[in-house]
């Protein structure tokens, strides 16, 4: 008998009522990632440098002015474009903020939610989680929350970490109480419940890497702002058909640095006009979605737990 704990069946040919607002055939999540200011830097004590930007060079043992300019354009320009794009749509999503960016640009914090926009956590820096120490990723799940509490003026209820998580990740933020989601999944089109063993669940709203900016950069595939478009519009149709019977959800990633270049934003704006001619779609926070599926599952309202009352064992089930 198999003791995997993955999961490669999900809901087969038999997904759950979605049941979106207005009989929406597509839940549309724009998950505007902070990141600027929480990339490896050398001249910031970190360890190395970011590796992954727009230029080729990585520079190793040595501070790198040209990488720390690229993500400075995202905060000092790319944000405010970015932001006046969705406004025009009447668009709203989840800004995840890295915890030591957030720090840096309290600024666009509060100016997102400002907008209306939902403000959730990246984790302290920039970085993956797969081999952190469970102890560290405990300290970093907390300081990361406390931060963006702080900074926001409320507690932010999701977590997304970059790429790869921990197979601690999940059962430490169970343990922490103060999360309603997480979208460190990969694996569906729709949400799923990790349930728990005091009968109560856990939400896990997958994400994407495809319909993402991210594959601006060098290799990635896009190079036009109509690749980005062409993109997210054939897999929103897609699903947009698929919606009449069985309503889905498509996440779409988005960096101030990348979508917010002045080459690249019409890609957004081409998607959104597609989107607001389409008609049946519901653009909504992350928050929003999360809170949707638990109704929609028959659970309670969901609310903040204290680390002493939360259970994180439980297998992970749909």
């Amino acid at each position: 008998m198999s003791t995997s704990r993955r999961d490669f069946h999900g809901y087969g040919n038999r997904p759950p009522a979605a049941d979106f607002p207005g009989g929406a055939r597509v839940a549309l999540s724009f998950v505007i990632n902070l990141e600027e200011g929480a990339e490896l830097s050398v001249s910031d004590g970190d360890e190395r440098n970011e590796s992954v930007y727009e230029a080729v060079e990585e520079v190793v043992g040595a501070a790198d002015p040209c990488m720390e300019s690229h993500y400075e354009y995202g905060t000092r320009a790319g944000y405010w474009r970015l932001m006046d794009t969705l406004a025009a749509f009447d668009a709203h999503g989840t800004l995840s903020c890295c915890a030591r960016a957030a720090r840096r640009s309290p600024l666009l914090v509060r100016d997102a939610l400002a907008r209306g926009h939902e403000v959730s956590c990246h984790g302290e820096r920039w970085e993956s989680h797969a081999h952190m120490a469970r102890e560290r990723e405990r300290e970093i799940i907390a300081s990361t929350h406390a931060s963006l509490t702080d900074i926001a003026g409320r507690a932010p209820v999701g977590w997304h970490t970059r790429s790869a998580a921990s197979t601690s990740t999940r059962a430490l933020l169970l343990e922490h109480g103060g999360f309603l989601y997480d979208s460190d999944a990969y694996n569906d089109d729709l949400p799923w419940l990790h349930h728990r063993s005091d009968g109560d669940a856990h939400v896990v709203l997958p994400y994407s890497f495809d319909t993402n900016d991210m594959r601006f950069q060098p290799g990635g595939g896009f190079v036009h702002a109509e690749d980005f478009a062409r993109y997210c519009i054939a897999a929103f149709d897609q699903l947009w058909e698929e919606g009449a019977d069985t309503p889905k959800m498509m996440s779409v990633g988005l960096h101030l640095r990348i979508i917010g270049r002045p080459a690249r934003i019409g890609g957004l704006r081409q998607f959104l006009e597609h989107v607001r001619s389409k008609g049946d779609v519901w653009i909504a926070r992350r928050d929003e979605i999360a809170h949707h599926w638990r109704r929609v599952s028959g659970l309670p309202t969901w609310r903040a737990r204290s680390p002493e009352t939360t259970s994180a064992t439980g297998p992970i089930t749909t």
